[in-house]
């Protein structure tokens, strides 16, 4: 799966640019993609008022929400899925991303058979289109790579 890292806002913040979190507070999930995402462009950083690090997502957007901070960089796959699943229109995240990265499939080292028989049923299911609509179904659109 395709998945990038942006940075969300409440929709009436009037931050529409990663230049507008200029003196702003700025929170991340701990551990996170988009946590190693912010230390590769120090840049950016340093225009923040402050860069806070909270224990999961849901606490820093809750803290978004409440005003504690500016905005939040995380995945877009989970922002994604807090927008629109869950039907909180109050977010937003900016066009602008922060980084790109690529999900994928983990088997224990050696475990060929298991690791073949997944990656040879995905491929069916990229071939015919089951892949895609469950992408469509649960992130609002295709971000599937396998096959492209």
């Amino acid at each position: 799966l395709a998945n990038e890292q942006v940075v969300v806002v409440l929709c009436d913040s009037g931050i529409s640019s990663l230049a507008d979190l200029k003196g702003k507070t700025v929170a991340v999930q701990s551990d996170s993609s988009a946590e190693a995402a912010l230390e590769e462009n120090p840049d950016l950083v340093k225009t923040f008022r402050e860069l806070i690090t909270a224990s999961d997502y849901n606490s820093a957007l809750m803290d978004l929400e409440a005003g504690g901070v500016d905005a939040v960089a995380m995945d877009e796959v989970v922002a994604d899925y807090r927008i629109e699943k869950k039907g909180e229109k109050q977010f937003v995240y900016l066009e602008e991303k922060l980084a790109e990265e690529e999900y994928g499939v983990g088997f224990l080292l050696g475990n060929d058979a298991l690791r073949d028989k997944v990656q040879e049923t995905l491929e069916e299911m990229a071939k015919d289109g089951t892949m895609k609509g469950i992408s469509e179904e649960w992130f609002g659109k295709d971000i599937t790579i396998l096959g492209k």
